[in-house]
């Protein structure tokens, strides 16, 4: 089964404000990355999500100023699972997804029967508890680096951006020309790294598909917005383009409806993570057959590893003993374009065209774009 291992420490998403601070002239001493960028006294970060490398790469017509800088200009990696919630967070804090603890789309609250969604949140739980670490956003900031987040509104205090993104300063704006506005104002602070963040590519991937005229219109618009940034920004200010994950489109003879298959739910106590990327909570003393019988069923289509065997293979990095719990009692990652569906736990997710969260080359492989 080909899958891409997440290159954690080298160039990973993890890697990339720490690159920045170096590139600033301000390291986080602590953290070593084998990302080298340009030196510069500003850095402009815009994160295009669901845009993989490889999307990229194939649909270069649609994007022509973002497919030019392919050139010489290697792929990174996200993490695991390669999801919003999980890449955005690495991001933020410069840490494994078995470090900060957002380890998935959803993922048990331990000690209960109840799945946190890392993108709504839960009133129950705290962000600064859930992920305790302190982020490289805020260590950059206390290096004397000016740094901001601009994003929608609505982000403003959400779980997300607390967990992942405290310590800079943020920056509301909803509307493209106002977030290109924001992110140029405040890259002209010496020495500054600013963070825009774009979510339309993905949502419209996950509604109607890579392979939609919708995507690749979108694909174009994102691109015009990426070049007008560029030609607005001092020449001094360096433009990195990355997105937080690629995308795969499941057609409706690849997908697998748990809940029809009963033998799937046996010794089973909660589903979570997403539909290419599951965690599996067992049942006391289940784990064994589970992993038996979600393999043998499985066969192929995806890799069924236990906890242990997950950590053992390095997909989360270092694992903190807080967020242990969290992962699946077995973990199921959806090889090709096969998904793991669940009429019953996540109705929504079935009316979704385009999926990610899984280890192939289109999910895990992200531009890294410098100009």
């Amino acid at each position: 089964m080909s899958f891409v291992e997440p290159a954690y420490l080298e160039r990973s998403l993890g890697d990339v404000v720490p690159a920045v601070g170096l590139a600033l002239g301000m390291p986080l001493d602590d953290r070593p990355t084998s990302l080298v960028l340009p030196e510069a006294p500003a850095y402009v970060v815009l994160l295009i999500d669901g845009l993989g490398a490889r999307l990229l790469q194939r649909y270069a017509h649609a994007a022509p100023y973002l497919s030019s800088l392919l050139v010489d200009q290697a792929p990174g990696t996200a993490g695991v699972p390669s999801t919003t919630a999980t890449s955005l967070t690495s991001l933020g804090t410069a840490l494994s997804p078995g470090t900060h603890g957002l380890v998935g789309f959803t993922s048990r609250i331990p000690g209960t029967d109840r799945l946190l969604n890392a993108l709504m949140w839960d009133h129950d739980i705290d962000p600064t508890q859930w992920q305790p670490n302190p982020t490289a956003f805020s260590r950059l900031q206390a290096l004397g680096v000016t740094t901001t987040v601009v994003n929608k509104r609505e982000f403003a205090t959400s779980g997300l951006t607390r967990a992942a993104h405290r310590g800079a300063d943020f920056v509301g704006a909803d509307k493209v020309g106002e977030r290109l506005a924001a992110a140029v104002t405040a890259s002209t602070e010496r020495p500054s790294l600013t963070y825009l963040y774009d979510g339309d590519l993905d949502w419209t991937g996950h509604r109607f598909g890579v392979t939609s005229s919708q995507w690749l219109q979108q694909l174009a618009m994102i691109d015009a917005e990426a070049e007008q940034l560029r030609e607005t920004l001092p020449s001094s200010t360096r433009l990195l383009v990355i997105a937080d994950h690629g995308m795969i489109d499941s057609p409706d003879d690849r997908r697998i409806d748990v809940d029809e298959h009963p033998a799937l739910r046996d010794g089973v106590a909660l589903l979570g993570g997403e539909a290419r990327f599951r965690h599996v909570y067992c049942q006391q003393g289940a784990v064994a057959d589970v992993a038996a019988t979600w393999r043998e069923f499985l066969g192929e289509r995806a890799t069924v590893l236990t906890r242990d065997e997950v950590i053992a293979r390095g997909w989360f990095g270092a694992v903190a003993p807080g967020v242990l719990p969290r992962l699946g009692d077995v973990v199921v990652a959806c090889a090709d374009d096969t998904a793991l569906m669940s009429s019953r736990d996540f109705p929504y997710e079935m009316t979704l065209v385009g999926l990610h969260g899984s280890l192939t080359a289109d999910e895990m492989l992200i531009p890294m774009l410098v100009d």
